[in-house]
């Protein structure tokens, strides 16, 4: 009889995850080539091997079992581990990271952010870029959890001595409404008991645990909740509610009257935004060294907290 070692091998556990996926042995077969018979005596030996059933074939489809979908689980992260390896293999052989994940605040100007990248891939790196959209403390919790190698637009790194940041600029905050908004001809300076009474626009944070941050709202007080900065400046203009904006994204639409900047009672909030990365005892990989040193430029760093409309 076959042990577990010599039958758990990357193209079995790919074999089952296939059979779950399509739902049944001959859907399966087809999608791996493969006669439905020699698929069944693969499974088969599994089963043998492992003493255990994998799938339900009482019923048309090919059902995972509580054994199976534990086996399942655990391939999925095998395949992952080994996935891991091999890129660290090719990291040691080459000096590039075979993938590059930036994670991008939603305040960040991802027509820059692109630019960037379209000039990295211009040198043809053998680095696949990728890049995630996040708010507010999701921002960082990607870099932290592993799911990012850089993070643009950190502004609350919490002392977190695992890694390195630099800081990108301040970013000034302003109380803008729509010209059509109750507010807009309100007396100044705007009290909190004045605005409670009105809806807040708020970004959704991106973090997957906890409650995440919310900035600038009051107790009490309606919110609508979107997913990006830029949904954010839309429901502004539409007059759907109030709150501060980054100045440098909506100057263009006060500039034409789509927006009327209102005083508050409050003090005129500036955050300081940065960048930041994991630190490592080794020497960084050429990815994140090129972006580092095309961070390093002051234009390249005001340039990614310039924000317009549509950007």
């Amino acid at each position: 009889m076959q042990t577990a070692r010599r039958v758990l091998t990357p193209d079995a556990f790919a074999m089952l995850q296939t059979i779950a996926d399509t739902g049944s042995f001959a859907a399966a077969a087809r999608a791996l080539g493969m006669v439905p018979s020699a698929l069944t005596y693969r499974v088969r030996q599994l089963e043998d091997a492992l003493d255990v059933l994998l799938f339900d074939r009482s019923a048309r489809q090919a059902v995972a079992t509580p054994a199976g979908l534990e086996l399942l689980r655990e391939g999925e992260r095998l395949l992952q581990d080994i996935d891991t390896v091999a890129n660290r293999v090719k990291r040691v052989a080459t000096g590039w990271e075979p993938q590059f994940t930036i994670a991008v605040d939603s305040i960040i100007a991802k027509t820059t952010v692109m630019e960037l990248c379209e000039r990295f891939l211009e040198g043809a790196p053998p680095t696949q870029m990728r890049l995630r959209d996040e708010t507010l403390s999701g921002t960082l919790e990607a870099l932290t959890s592993g799911q990012a190698d850089l993070a643009l637009g950190v502004a609350d790194l919490m002392q977190n001595t695992g890694l390195h940041s630099q800081p990108l600029g301040d970013v000034r905050f302003i109380f803008a409404v729509a010209p059509h908004h109750p507010l807009a001809d309100t007396p100044e300076p705007l009290t909190d008991e004045l605005l409670r009474a009105h809806r807040a626009v708020a970004v959704a944070d991106t973090v997957s645990r906890g409650r995440g941050l919310t900035i600038g709202l009051l107790g009490g007080q309606d919110v609508l909740t979107v997913a990006t900065m830029q949904d954010k400046l839309d429901a502004h203009i539409r007059g759907l509610g109030c709150g501060f904006l980054p100045e440098s994204m909506a100057m263009a639409e006060i500039s034409v009257g789509r927006l009327v900047v209102k005083a508050t009672a409050r003090t005129t909030r500036v955050v300081r935004v940065n960048y930041a990365w994991r630190a490592s005892s080794r020497t960084p990989g050429r990815a994140l060294q090129w972006w580092l040193d095309a961070l390093s430029s002051q234009n390249t760093r005001a340039a990614l907290l310039q924000r317009c409309r549509g950007v």
